[in-house]
C-alpha cells in the first residue's frame, strides 16, 4: 500500500561560492590566467587594471623590485608583500630585511613576459616575436631545400617525404605505401621516392630520413672522414652486427669481421658515440612551459617564499558601472545582479586560492630546508597530512592546492608534488626519503667504475652498508626512473 513517511536527515550542498572556490585552486597558474582573462572578457563588471601598465604588471621581478602579492577585496593585482621568511639561523625577522639584500643573481627570469617598452619599442610589441626558438626538424629540411633547383613534381616529392619523418628523423612508412598514398599524374614509383628519400638525408644531419636504426648509423658512419681509426669495422658492425655489440659477444665479433681486440674496441667505441635518434636535436613544437607559481629566495639565511607576480593578470570590480547599477531601479531583480555577484565572488576567490598556495609553500619550505641548502638526497619524507595538520586544512584541500604547481628555487623548478617523497625504513629504526635513495643511487653510479659497472644487487648492499634498507627490485624501480640502463649495458669494453 502506498504511504506518506517523513524523514529527516543532513546532506552537504556545495554554494556556487565555495564550487567556484574548489575549481579555481586546483587550477595550474596557465589555467588561472585563462580563466580569469575569460571573465574579464565576458562580465561587464570585471575590468583590468590599468593603473600600471601591462608589462609591469606581468613582468617577472628584478632585484630591488616588490616581489609580493597581496589580493585586495575588490582588486586582484600585486600591491604590498605578502611573503614571509623561513627562520634557518639567527633570530631576524622579515622587518628588517631590506630589498637591496636580494641577491642580484638570482633575479626572477622565471619566463614571465618583460617589459618590452625601451629603446621605442611600441606598446604593441609582442615579446614572442623576439623570443629565439630552435627550427624543428621539418622546419629545418624544408630551409635546406630551397638551396636546392628542382622541378615542381620533384620538389613536391621531397615535401611529402620530409612531412612523413617522425620526431627521431626516421621514416617508418614503407616507400610503397607511400607511393600509394600520393596522388599525382603520372602515378609515382618507388624509385622516384627512392631518389627522394637520398636527397633528403643528405640536405641535413647524417642520419635524417633512415629506415632502421642500422641505416641510421650506417649513414653517420659514411660521413666520417675516411681517415677516422676503425671507420671501416664501425661500417660492418652496423650493418650487420648490432644485435651482436648490444649483446656485447666480443669473441663473435673478432671472428665474423676478422678484426683485431684493439682494432674492434675502437670501432665498438666509435659506434657508441653515433646518434641513435638525430631528429631529437631539432626543437619540438609541442613544448610544454611552465609558470612557477611561488619563487623561493634565501635572503639573510632564511628562505622567503613569494607569490610569482606574472601568474595572474590585473583585475578590479569597474566601480563606476557597479555604482550606476546600485542607483538603477530595480537592479536585485536584474540578471545583471548575478553578474556582478560572480564577479564579486571571483575576486574574493581569487585572493584565497593565492593565500591558500603561499601558505602550502611556506609550510613545504619549512620542512625542506635541508633541500634548499643540500640538494635532492636531503629531501625528507613528506605526507599531505602533516601539512594538512600544520595549517588547519582539509587533506583535500592541500591536494587541490599542490596539484599541477609549481616552485622556482635556486635549483630550479619543482613541482610541490616533488617535496612529497615515500618514505622509506632504515636500520636504525629511522626513515628517509625515497628522493633521497635515488640522489644515493646516481651518486654511486656516478662513481663506479665503467669497466666493472655497479648491479643492482651490489647498489643494494651498499645502500644497506649506509642503513638504507630496499630490495633489489626496488634499486632496479629507481635506476630504471632514473633512465639508467642496467649493469651490463653501462660496461665500457
Amino acid at each position: 500500500m502506498p504511504s506518506i513517511e517523513l524523514r529527516t536527515r543532513q546532506s552537504l550542498a556545495l554554494t556556487p561560492r565555495l564550487q567556484q572556490s574548489v575549481r579555481l585552486l586546483q587550477l595550474s597558474s596557465l589555467e588561472f590566467q585563462q580563466e580569469l582573462r575569460t571573465a574579464l572578457d565576458t562580465n561587464p563588471f570585471l575590468e583590468y587594471d590599468s593603473t600600471d601598465t601591462e608589462d609591469v604588471a606581468l613582468a617577472t621581478t628584478t632585484p630591488g623590485e616588490d616581489t609580493g602579492v597581496t589580493l585586495a577585496t575588490d582588486t586582484v593585482a600585486p600591491t604590498e608583500p605578502a611573503s614571509s621568511p623561513v627562520e634557518t639561523s639567527g633570530g631576524d625577522t622579515m622587518e628588517n630585511v631590506g630589498q637591496d639584500d636580494m641577491p642580484g643573481d638570482f633575479s626572477g627570469d622565471y619566463g614571465s613576459r618583460g617589459s618590452m617598452r625601451q629603446n621605442g619599442d611600441a606598446d604593441s610589441s609582442d615579446p614572442a616575436e623576439w623570443a629565439r626558438s630552435q627550427p624543428t626538424l621539418r622546419e629545418q629540411l624544408h630551409d635546406s631545400l630551397r638551396l636546392y633547383r628542382l622541378d615542381d613534381r620533384d620538389r613536391a616529392v621531397v615535401r611529402f617525404i620530409i612531412e612523413a619523418l617522425d620526431d627521431d628523423g626516421y621514416l617508418r612508412q614503407d616507400l610503397r605505401d607511400l607511393a600509394d598514398s600520393v596522388d599525382l599524374e603520372p602515378e609515382l614509383t618507388e624509385e622516384e621516392l627512392l631518389v627522394a628519400l637520398r636527397l633528403v638525408q643528405s640536405l641535413d644531419r647524417p642520419g635524417i630520413g633512415a629506415r632502421s636504426l642500422s641505416e641510421c648509423l650506417s649513414l653517420q658512419v659514411n660521413a666520417l672522414p675516411s681517415d677516422t681509426p676503425g671507420r671501416d669495422v664501425a661500417r660492418q658492425i652496423v650493418e650487420h652486427h648490432l644485435e651482436r655489440l648490444a649483446r656485447r659477444e666480443q669473441a663473435e665479433l673478432q671472428k665474423q669481421i676478422g678484426c683485431g681486440a684493439t682494432e674492434l674496441r675502437v670501432a665498438c667505441a666509435l659506434v657508441r658515440k653515433l646518434d641513435p635518434k638525430p631528429g631529437n636535436s631539432y626543437g619540438r613544437t609541442d613544448d610544454n612551459y611552465v609558470v612557477p607559481d611561488v619563487i623561493v629566495r634565501q635572503v639573510r639565511n632564511k628562505w622567503v617564499v613569494t607569490i610569482n607576480p606574472a601568474v595572474q593578470p590585473r583585475a578590479r570590480i569597474h566601480r563606476m558601472y557597479a555604482e550606476l547599477f546600485a542607483q538603477s531601479a530595480g537592479a536585485s531583480r536584474s540578471p545583471l545582479a548575478q553578474q556582478l555577484q560572480e564577479a564579486r565572488w571571483l575576486i574574493r576567490n581569487a585572493q584565497q586560492r593565492f593565500d591558500t598556495i603561499q601558505r602550502v609553500a611556506e609550510c613545504i619550505v619549512a620542512h625542506q630546508k635541508a633541500f634548499f641548502q643540500y640538494g635532492e638526497i636531503a629531501l625528507k619524507p613528506m605526507v599531505l597530512r602533516d601539512v594538512a595538520g600544520e595549517l588547519g586544512l582539509h587533506e583535500s584541500t592541500i591536494s587541490r592546492a599542490t596539484g599541477n604547481k609549481y616552485m622556482a628555487t635556486p635549483s630550479g623548478i619543482f613541482e610541490f608534488k616533488h617535496f612529497f617523497p615515500r618514505e622509506l625504513g632504515t636500520e636504525s629504526g629511522g626513515t628517509c626519503s625515497a628522493a633521497a635513495v635515488r640522489a644515493l643511487l646516481k651518486e654511486m653510479i656516478a662513481a663506479e667504475n665503467t669497466r666493472d659497472p655497479l648491479s643492482d644487487v651490489t647498489l643494494a648492499r651498499m645502500l644497506a652498508d649506509q642503513g638504507v634498507l630496499v630490495a633489489r627490485r626496488t634499486v632496479a624501480k629507481y635506476r630504471h626512473l632514473m633512465k639508467v640502463p642496467p649493469a651490463e649495458l653501462r660496461r665500457e669494453v
